[in-house]
C-alpha cells in the first residue's frame, strides 16, 4: 500500500499525525493563591533525565494551569491508571471547577494528586521555554511514589489501555 502524499502541516494534520503515537495519560495540578487548585489532562509528558530526576511537561498558552506553574513554581503529575478515563475526561475540559466534588490525594508540597493514579509526583520548576502555541516546562522531581497496574492510554482521539504481547520485559528501557 502506498502512503500518502505529504500535506502542510497545519494544526489538524499535525493533531491527526501525533495522534498516531500512543501515549500514556496523566493529569498536572498546581495551586497558587490565585487560581486555586487547578489541573488539566496532558499527554504530553516524559522523562528527560533520571539523575538528576527531570521530567518535562507541554501546557497549553493561557491556561490556568499554566499560569498557576508560572506563579508558584512547581506543579505535580499523576499518571492515569485504564481504570480512570472519567478522570481524564474531567481535566481535559476547558474551564469550569474541576475540583468541585473531588477527593484528592495532597502531596508533600500541598499540591492536589489524583487518588489511585499509578505515580504520583512532586516537581519544581527547573526552567521553561515558550514554544509555539505551548509553554514546557523542565519539573526537578522532588517528591514521587507508584504502584502496580495498567496505564490509561491514548491513541488517534481514544482512550484505551496496553495489552502485553507476551514478551520479556525489556530492562534498558527504564
Amino acid at each position: 500500500m502506498a502512503l500518502p502524499t505529504f500535506e502542510v502541516p497545519t494544526p489538524t494534520a499535525m493533531r491527526r499525525s501525533m495522534g498516531r503515537l500512543t501515549a500514556g495519560v496523566c493529569v498536572v495540578t498546581a495551586d497558587d493563591a490565585v487560581s486555586g487548585s487547578c489541573g488539566m489532562t496532558i499527554s504530553s509528558m516524559t522523562s528527560i533525565s533520571l539523575d538528576p530526576a527531570i521530567l518535562l511537561v507541554s501546557l497549553t498558552h493561557g491556561s490556568r494551569t499554566t499560569d498557576a506553574v508560572d506563579t508558584a513554581g512547581r506543579f505535580a503529575v499523576s499518571i492515569l491508571s485504564a481504570r480512570q478515563e472519567a478522570i481524564a475526561r474531567r481535566f481535559a475540559t476547558r474551564g469550569g471547577a474541576r475540583f468541585e466534588g473531588f477527593d484528592c490525594d495532597t502531596g508533600d508540597n500541598g499540591l492536589p494528586l489524583i487518588k489511585d493514579a499509578l505515580a504520583q509526583i512532586e516537581c519544581d520548576v527547573h526552567s521553561a521555554h515558550d514554544i509555539g502555541d505551548h509553554r514546557v516546562f523542565y519539573g526537578s522531581v522532588t517528591n514521587l511514589r507508584c504502584r502496580e497496574g495498567t496505564g490509561l492510554a491514548f491513541y488517534s482521539g481514544r482512550f484505551g489501555d496496553f495489552h502485553d504481547f507476551g514478551h520479556d520485559q525489556v530492562p534498558w528501557l527504564f
